[in-house]
């Protein structure tokens, strides 16, 4: 009988810390997709932006299998140096390995700046993409 509760208590303990384990894990992975400017934007740095903001959470309420993401920036200078930017970031269903162009939630923002050199215009880009991807998510994960 003691034999019985030891192997059942060490069961129990062995889930619960299996459970705390896939609790802290990485989510599974999206697809994520870039449809940006090479200019203002590369592929690498959107995919890390995607990466540093998919959670857990997330992946429970819109299953990998089922949904991917899609960026988009766009922008570059005026005649009269502005940069100007245009972020976006979107839910799109799955279709195989691919997207089906049927945006399901959509985020954008858009800043201008005077005078900007070409790193500075990249990094508006990188901060507007930023902030387009946390406000669609920050949406998802609140509906």
């Amino acid at each position: 009988m003691k034999a019985q509760i030891a192997c059942l208590s060490l069961c129990l303990s062995l889930t619960g810390m299996l459970a705390s384990t896939a609790a802290h894990a990485a989510p599974p992975p999206f697809v994520t997709l870039d449809h940006s400017s090479e200019t203002l934007m590369d592929k690498a740095t959107a995919k890390k932006l995607w990466g540093d903001h998919l959670s857990l959470k997330i992946a429970r309420l819109y299953p990998p299998k089922k949904w991917g993401f899609l960026s988009e920036v766009e922008g570059g200078f005026t005649d009269s140096k502005l940069c100007v930017v245009t972020a976006r970031a979107m839910l799109m269903p799955r279709a195989g390995k691919s997207l089906t162009f049927l945006p399901a939630k959509t985020a954008t923002t858009f800043d201008s700046v005077p005078n900007a050199t070409m790193s500075q215009c990249r990094a508006l880009a990188k901060t507007k993409l930023d902030e387009a991807i946390g406000s669609m998510l920050a949406s998802l994960a609140a509906s």
